[in-house]
């Protein structure tokens, strides 16, 4: 069939990698473990041939047919997990020097011969840390009170201009007001304060962000995968070993994402992906509902944004409203991990804070990417893919802002959930811990 990919000959001496290296008609992407899936998806949908079977329903099918044991492995030779007597900067740590953006959290009280269920108590990310940390910082500053806060910021506001005392700088776009300010003294302290050199990773579990170890294993579905990182709203799933009792593989939104570009050429992503995002019903989100923040006003407004609405990320927009970058909770790492004399976060900008973060780290993902409502969803998910992203902003003729689309969108307009699909899977799992506030 012209534009599918053809498994090419193994040759004696060829590893795996390079004896599916192979040029398709229809673009320079090589046979990968991924566009194997794809293969196996083929294979089921030609197979099919129930013209009354809508898309949805042949899709479904397809993934409700091949085990999640078949997904890539995703990370090297060994697991990096997390001890759940470790403290906050050691979790930082760990997550910065393996540069990834969370963990599965091991339990070290559990008996050696433990189940896998007993052995992990949760996954913890940067964004889960940060949220926790904001949260302290704003009880931390309400119990300032105003003759403190003057003292510790330096600066006076009046009913007139501000005025400083001289103990610290103006910022550049006016002073904060009194509660911007009193978090950002108390955040900016956090970093080498007691409290994150020694609270330790269990002692967060499920507060806020804190993921639960929903684990999947090796005979569940892709269907099942799929449904838990698009409508149940987990950015990873662990797939568990029962037999062994370890974890085999961590599949992530971003993995799938990954999955689906390397599928570009197969008819029933075609048919599929090369729908418009408007014909998709994409982007999900109202563009009334989409938080941003202005270039001059303070990166860790941005920061306090994320963790009052419950997203991962805000665009930064310039003086027009134009989007002229984005700032996402992982980026708290470069405030958890800066050195003591970079720690005057309540003097950045949110432009300036993404200067900084280039500069220090050659960060690139601070910048924004745009589409429109008429790009394909094959168009997206190869941008995506392509510049690692989690997210992309849909803007309109003029520039400004009109929507936005996450990872977790796209996989949901692949699947949908069947009624009854899961029926007690999540016994024991969800709902959350009592203090969780997810």
């Amino acid at each position: 069939m012209q534009g599918i990919r053809t498994k090419p000959e193994k040759r004696e001496g060829d590893d795996v990698s390079s004896a599916f290296a192979a040029e398709t008609p229809l673009g320079s992407a090589r046979w990968s473990p991924e566009a194997e899936i794809g293969m196996r998806v083929e294979d089921i949908w030609d197979s099919l041939g129930q013209p009354q079977l809508s898309q949805s329903d042949k899709l479904n099918s397809c993934f409700d047919a091949i085990p999640v044991s078949s997904f890539p492995q995703t990370f090297g030779s060994q697991l990096v997990d997390i001890p759940s007597d470790a403290t906050l900067a050691e979790a930082v740590d760990i997550l910065s020097r393996n540069r990834i953006n969370g963990a599965p959290v091991r339990n070290m009280e559990a008996p050696e011969d433990s189940s896998w269920i007993d052995r992990y108590i949760g996954i913890v990310e940067f964004a889960g840390i940060a949220v926790w940390l904001l949260h302290q910082s704003e009880a931390s500053a309400a119990a300032l009170g105003a003759d403190e806060l003057a003292a510790k910021l330096g600066t006076v506001t009046l009913d007139g201009p501000a005025v400083s005392t001289g103990s610290a700088k103006e910022h550049k776009t006016g002073p904060l007001t009194e509660a911007e300010g009193a978090v950002a003294e108390a955040f900016g302290s956090l970093p080498s304060s007691e409290l994150f050199r020694k609270t330790k990773v269990k002692d967060i579990s499920g507060s806020f962000r804190w993921a639960p170890f929903l684990a999947l294993q090796s005979s569940d579905t892709f269907l099942t995968m799929l449904l838990l990182l698009s409508k149940y709203r987990m950015k990873s799933l662990p797939v568990v070993d029962i037999g062994e009792g370890t974890i085999s593989n961590i599949i992530t939104q971003a993995a799938v994402v990954h999955m689906l570009s390397e599928c570009v050429g197969l008819s029933w992503f075609e048919d599929w992906g090369t729908k418009t995002l408007s014909e998709l019903g994409l982007p999900m989100m109202k563009t009334s509902r989409l938080v941003k923040v202005r270039e001059d006003e303070s990166a860790l407004k941005a920061f306090r944004h994320m963790r009052k609405r419950g997203v991962g990320g805000v665009p930064v927009v310039d003086g027009t409203d134009k989007p002229v970058g984005s700032i996402m909770i992982k980026d708290v790492k470069h405030l958890l991990t800066a050195s003591e004399s970079n720690r005057d976060y309540r003097m950045l900008t949110a432009k300036e804070f993404i200067a900084n973060a280039r500069q220090s780290s050659g960060e690139k993902q601070m910048s924004i990417i745009t589409c429109t409502r008429e790009d394909t969803v094959k168009d997206i998910i190869l941008r995506l893919d392509t510049e690692k992203r989690q997210r992309i902003y849909v803007v309109d003729g003029e520039g400004n802002l009109d929507g936005l689309i996450t990872l977790r969108d796209i996989i949901a307009k692949l699947v949908y959930e069947p009624p009854g699909y899961f029926g007690d899977f999540f016994n024991g799992v969800i709902p959350m811990p009592q203090n969780s506030r997810v």
